[in-house]
């Protein structure tokens, strides 16, 4: 079974923190890519931040320097530490491996960034 569960989003004024939680099913963790996702009212889902199954992670333009994604192998879980977060990085965030699998996208969680 493939399912991905986030948490974590919520308000933070701009400059602030937030820590992105994405438990992950067993059977996919250890073998995929696994990626952050977000997308913004409007715009196209983007790729944001993703992490290969050795721990190499590779980030958009628009967060390097400021979003670190990890993973627990003991936890099957992912993480997208958020820092210096700015109001164009409001939107739904989502985790799913690269390339997605389609039919399996959870909820998401909501991140925004306002004073």
């Amino acid at each position: 079974q493939v399912q991905f569960v986030e948490s974590g989003g919520g308000l933070v004024q701009p400059g602030g923190s937030l820590r992105l939680s994405c438990a992950v099913s067993r059977s996919i963790f250890s073998i995929y890519v696994l990626g952050w996702y977000r997308q913004s009212p409007g715009k196209r889902r983007e790729l944001v931040a993703a992490i290969s199954s050795g721990g190499t992670p590779n980030y958009a333009d628009s967060v390097k320097g400021r979003f670190t994604i990890s993973r627990d192998n003991a936890k099957n879980t992912v993480y997208l530490q958020m820092n210096s977060l700015k109001p164009e990085d409001t939107a739904v965030y989502s985790c799913n491996a690269y390339p997605t699998f389609d039919k399996y996208w959870g909820q998401g969680t909501q991140v925004t960034v306002s004073s």
